[in-house]
């Protein structure tokens, strides 16, 4: 599902122009990303949680010239499902409610 797919069904289930819709997933990814940045987690009950992580430092091997290189330490988003979520993916229930 892409972003615009999602917008479109939330507009339909809100009422909400696809325009205003738009302007609100934007924001709600922004302020994800914003609180991640400043090492801020985010939870998200009965969906899940994101938090950053700290990744060491490896040696690595350049795909394209097959070279060792170093792959410097780097901070990573993570993402961590809820347990309803979870279950609602393993037993394939469809549930979007608008209320």
């Amino acid at each position: 599902m892409t972003k615009s797919e999602i917008i479109n069904i939330v507009a339909e289930g809100t009422g909400l122009t696809k325009v205003e819709t738009a302007a609100v997933v934007d924001g709600f990814l922004a302020t994800i990303s914003y609180s991640l940045a400043t090492g801020n987690n985010v939870t998200l009950r009965g969906f899940g949680s994101f938090r950053v992580v700290e990744r060491s430092g490896r040696q690595g091997i350049n795909p394209k010239t097959g070279q060792d290189m170093n792959v410097p330490p780097h901070k990573a988003p993570v993402f961590k499902a809820s347990k309803e979520l979870r279950r609602s993916v393993e037993s394939g229930l469809e549930v979007v409610n608008f209320e």
